[in-house]
């Protein structure tokens, strides 16, 4: 069986297995049980911590996994895995961050300065990129607090909506250090054998085409062939789109794939050219 690590807890477990479900994988296990095995598709599936799974599928442990690209940097195992595909879930920024009011202003102020964190190596390398060097301060959690308690001097954190970071009375400095999102991964340059490389192909193409489905909706319409060109224009489709004549002289039907954030503006811009019957329909799976 191809080996899957999922996370087991935190704001990438939900995404994941939802993701993974819509694919046509199962995922059912007993409370808390740390494996799931989906005989029909030969894929047994691991529940792990995602810093576990950043630290191991490199290492041969796992096959694949599904981690963070900051988890992925903080343990320093980047070198040896191979992103096979970004989710577009699990987005967040890693920063450094001090006093709202304090006496540091600018990355270059933390040198020789401690700073606490959950990833002393990557905070270590950004500061290097600045010509600094830092006195890491490793902690497991609630870096937050660290400044106010007289810990560090700065932290150096993963960021999302900045809420927590603004609860303790604390600012980012400059650009963020690492951009970051979910990521399936495998062991670079392993070689899983035939029948788990394939697996390993289908795991890939069903996920991108669920985030493809996510993306995008078909969008039908009908225009006057005076308007083809014109409309056709604001609908490009992936490729081309399907253009096909009606019964009703002078006049086509046209279906074409639209980026789904883009939906409303789209039929604006149809109605405007005179296109009629504007119809979209979602998408629950596809392969672009």
């Amino acid at each position: 069986m191809l080996r899957v690590a999922v996370p087991n807890k935190g704001s990438l477990h939900g995404p994941t297995t939802q993701l993974l479900e819509e694919a046509g994988y199962r995922l059912h296990r007993e409370h808390r049980a740390l494996f799931a095995e989906d005989t029909s598709n030969n894929v047994r599936f691991i529940f792990w911590r995602a810093s576990d799974i950043a630290r191991n599928v490199g290492a041969g442990v796992l096959d694949v996994g599904i981690t963070g690209q900051d988890l992925l940097a903080g343990a320093g195992t980047a070198a040896s895995t191979t992103e096979l595909l970004r989710l577009g879930f699990g987005s967040s920024r890693f920063y450094f961050a001090v006093a709202n009011e304090g006496p540091i202003t600018s990355v270059p102020e933390l040198d020789g300065k401690r700073v606490a964190t959950s990833f002393p190596k990557l905070a270590e390398q950004a500061a290097a990129r600045h010509g600094i060097r830092i006195e890491p301060v490793e902690l497991d959690g609630a870096v937050e607090t660290a400044v106010e308690l007289g810990l560090a001097d700065a932290i150096a954190d993963v960021v999302e909506t900045g809420s927590s970071l603004r609860a303790a009375g604390l600012t980012t400095l400059g650009e963020p250090i690492l951009r970051s999102q979910a990521v399936l991964v495998r062991g670079a340059g392993a070689s899983l054998g035939d029948e788990r490389e394939h697996a390993v192909e289908v795991l890939g193409q069903r996920l991108r085409g669920v985030l493809d489905a996510r993306s995008y909706v078909v969008m039908d319409y009908n225009c006057r062939e005076t308007a083809l060109q014109t409309a056709t224009a604001i609908t490009p489709g992936k490729e081309s789109p399907t253009i096909s004549s009606l019964t009703e002289p002078g006049w086509v039907a046209v279906r074409a794939m639209v980026p789904r954030a883009d939906v409303q503006d789209v039929m604006d811009k149809l109605a405007e050219v005179g296109a009629t019957e504007i119809l979209v329909t979602r998408l629950e799976a596809c392969r672009l």
